[in-house]
């Protein structure tokens, strides 16, 4: 029988799970105020939870709730609350990192599938079998794991638990994120979902007895990034981890934009669709549109991480993303020629624009002009989320992304 991994997008709001829903993602994974890993975005409220999770099932999609952070005895009073009020809301699965979160789950939403977040380090298949006979239904593997060892887990675990792994997206420089760095620096835990990521700042070399005088540890002319890790990319080898026995493709950052989730979604789906229309052969070539998609979204370099070995998961000495594309607008409407939108970011008549669709077409604009929400010419778009129109003979699907590639300075 055929496996069909699952493609599953993060979601930091309930917009963004809209979008990753719409872009192609067959799951998504978020979380409410707490105890989800990720305290800098605006996350759900219940009611939006509720809201998201209607919009998931009506197309047939699931979503997942986190529940990874390693609450504390007085914290965990509020777990029985938020467990239930969540299982109402309608989410398929708890994402946990904490055996007692675990044990609550499965007391106060029986019914809900549990998942065992890459923060508990399963590395070999006895934790996973563990994990299983605790009640788990999947486990999320650690990001250290080669494609070897994965396919071992699966070989050696029961069959009814799924693996998860991830496949793009920032990588930490710490084993399964279990890094004390910025708590120890700015008291701010990353396990917690407080990270300031110091593992990305650039670092001097200063000596005890010479206070103030700094001291480059050249790691190259832009400086030195010892930490840094490069962004995560699988795509060019999306078959080889469909192969090796993973069941959902896990995509990282709840803590991008819309527009991020819902390009990437975009890029990996016409990956893994590409791999399952012939999932036998050994051949498997990634369509050039897919590596371009990903080039257009804000990014460190990328690598294939771990899994060709820890020589393969390199790091760039340098903090800057590679930002080569702007987000300017979205479509809210197309309709006899016009496309009606809302702005994000400026741009010109004369601009050349992109627009990617929710199928993952890309359709080329030239507008000849634009027309504010009062019906009146102008010459640009700046104003925050103005409404305005342009032309389009192409019909433009709605929840469309316009973008403009970047002028050289």
């Amino acid at each position: 029988m055929l496996q069909q991994p699952e493609l599953l997008a993060p979601a930091g709001s309930l917009e963004t799970l809209k979008y990753a829903v719409l872009y192609g993602a067959d799951a998504v994974y978020c979380a409410l105020p707490e105890f989800g890993m990720r305290a800098a975005p605006v996350n759900l409220t219940v009611d939006e939870l509720r809201e998201g999770c209607i919009f998931a099932h009506a197309r047939g999609k699931k979503v997942y709730l986190t529940l990874n952070t390693l609450p504390t005895n007085g914290e965990l009073q509020k777990l029985p609350e938020y467990i239930e009020a969540a299982a109402e809301a309608g989410v398929d699965a708890f994402i946990i990192a904490d055996l007692g979160v675990l044990r609550l789950a499965k007391k106060y939403a029986p019914q809900v599938e549990r998942h065992v977040s890459t923060q508990a380090g399963i590395t070999n298949y006895e934790a996973a079998t563990v994990a299983y006979e605790l009640g788990a239904k999947r486990v999320v593997l650690a990001r250290e794991l080669p494609l070897t060892e994965i396919a071992l887990i699966r070989d050696n675990c029961p069959k009814e638990l799924d693996l998860e792994a991830f496949v793009h997206g920032a990588m930490c420089m710490s084993v399964s994120g279990r890094c004390l760095l910025s708590s120890y620096m700015t008291g701010r835990s990353g396990n917690r979902g407080e990270c300031a990521q110091p593992c990305r700042w650039k670092y001097n070399l200063v000596e005890e007895h010479r206070p103030g005088q700094y001291m480059e540890i050249g790691e190259s002319e832009n400086g030195s990034y010892i930490l840094n890790a490069n962004d995560l990319c699988t795509a060019p080898f999306l078959d080889l981890i469909c192969k090796a026995g993973i069941d959902s493709l896990k995509i990282e950052g709840r803590a991008k934009t819309f527009y991020y989730v819902a390009s990437v979604t975009s890029a990996y789906r016409r990956a893994l669709d590409t791999y399952l229309k012939a999932p036998w052969q050994d051949d498997f070539t990634l369509p050039d549109s897919v590596i371009e998609e990903l080039n257009r979204t804000s990014h460190r370099h990328y690598s294939p991480g771990f899994y060709f070995g820890k020589e393969q998961a390199l790091q760039t000495p340098s903090h800057t993303y590679v930002r080569s594309w702007d987000f300017i607008g979205t479509v809210e409407s197309w309709q006899d020629g016009v496309a009606h939108c809302t702005q994000r970011g400026k741009f010109s008549v004369g601009d050349t624009l992109e627009a990617l669709q929710p199928d993952g077409s890309v359709v080329t604009l030239n507008p000849a002009w634009i027309e504010n929400a009062d019906g009146q010419r102008v010459d640009a778009t700046p104003h925050p989320m103005m409404q305005y129109t342009i032309p389009s003979e192409t019909p433009l699907q709605p929840y469309s992304l316009l973008r403009m590639q970047k002028t050289e300075a």
